[in-house]
């Protein structure tokens, strides 16, 4: 039988133009089924909506934890890139910003089906290192908005994240177009609330690691 994998020039393994896209379908599957069913959606039925067997996706993912790492994995990724590109502007419209960061995570909510809090951690080294990579992105937007004076100063980087987690979270029962219509807005009134001089104190907020201490077998 012919092997799924071939070595590159560079000699890293490339995956098979069919095992990649099985890979990326089953994938996909993974999302949309941990965000109906939970963590703990059976690999048959993810198999069944990728289209392959259950053996292809065992030849991916050899148990349900390296299906959640690997979403974990690809939703962190796309979260630190959207913080990075947020930073990049952050001298010249720290407010802008901060709102560009969000609407970002929220345009690619189907694609970040675990969500940085309140979602299962993994123990995976890489998935820990996205995630440490985003704390620092996010306190260094935040503390620069501080610093220019353009955001309330008890206003925390986790003030962010949870916020993006709760506007993120799937609604399944609206049409996309209406779905979309409420977080963008809400999203927009959250970044009003940050303005300096509000009247009402906030509480303090819990640690970043607080917020991300959870287990792996927990469904979302």
């Amino acid at each position: 039988m012919a092997s799924s994998t071939a070595r590159g020039s560079s000699g890293t393994v490339k995956l098979r133009a069919d095992a990649a896209r099985n890979r990326t379908q089953v994938l996909a599957a993974a999302r949309t089924a941990f965000r109906e069913l939970g963590t703990a959606a059976p690999l048959d039925e993810i198999a069944r909506r990728a289209g392959v067997n259950i053996a292809t996706l065992y030849r991916r993912f050899p148990d349900r934890d390296a299906l959640i790492r690997q979403v974990v994995v690809d939703g962190f990724t796309l979260v630190l890139q959207a913080a990075q590109a947020a930073l990049q502007s952050a001298e010249q419209d720290p407010l802008g910003a901060i709102e560009n960061y969000l609407l970002q995570v929220v345009d690619q909510r189907d694609l970040i089906v675990l969500p940085l809090a309140g979602g299962p951690v993994t123990d995976d080294p890489e998935a820990n290192a996205l995630q440490q990579q985003i704390a620092a992105a996010l306190d260094e937007l935040i503390a620069t908005a501080r610093t220019k004076g353009a955001i309330r100063t008890d206003v925390t980087a986790v003030d962010l994240t949870i916020t993006s987690v709760l506007i993120c979270r799937p609604m399944p029962y609206l049409p996309t177009e209406d779905a979309t219509a409420l977080v963008t807005r809400h999203a927009r009134i959250f970044i009003a609330g940050l303005a300096p001089g509000a009247a009402q104190p906030l509480p303090a907020p819990p640690a970043y690691e607080d917020i991300t201490s959870r287990h792996l077998s927990q469904t979302i």
